[in-house]
């Protein structure tokens, strides 16, 4: 996975110790098949660094607001364009230690957009694969993106604090 070159520089000076970042997690839906009425699908992609399948994720850029990291890591990751509906969800993530060993640890923002254009392929080197699931034939992912998934999908009026 390519670090942002400003993580790349803190890295020179802390080593691979605990680093708090501000991320994303872009739910991105639409009506199934393509078609209006349809149950909603959601855009997944293939983690290149460990293979899990995810929503689209991403750190937020210095100055950067949220919204516009989700748009962007949309595009960049999965080749689709995106439009952020709304925030349903800020939480700070466990501890991860990555592939390379570095130590971060996120305060997510969920959001849940809305597919505006584009066929799924993977646009970086971020993810090996991209494509649109039935919310009822979801592959194997870790629990809390599956609460993300449906967090965004509830589409609660009030956004979702905490765990």
């Amino acid at each position: 996975m390519p670090i942002p070159p400003y993580v790349s520089h803190l890295r020179t000076m802390i080593g691979q110790e605990l680093l708090w970042m501000p991320g994303i997690t872009a739910v991105v839906l639409r009506d199934g098949e393509g078609e209006p009425g349809s149950p909603p699908e959601v855009l997944l992609v293939r983690r290149s660094d460990n293979g899990a399948w995810t929503p689209v994720t991403g750190i937020v850029d210095p100055g950067e607001h949220p919204h516009v990291t989700a748009v962007r890591e949309v595009e960049e990751e999965a080749s689709v364009v995106a439009e952020v509906e709304r925030l349903v969800w800020v939480s700070a993530g466990g501890v991860v230690t990555h592939t390379n060993g570095d130590v971060a640890q996120y305060l997510d923002h969920t959001f849940r957009c809305r597919w505006v254009s584009g066929d799924p392929v993977p646009g970086d080197d971020e993810a090996t694969e991209a494509g649109w699931f039935a919310l009822d034939a979801l592959p194997e992912m870790t629990q809390r993106f599956r609460d993300r998934i449906a967090v965004a999908v509830d589409n609660p009026r009030d956004v979702r604090l905490g765990p």
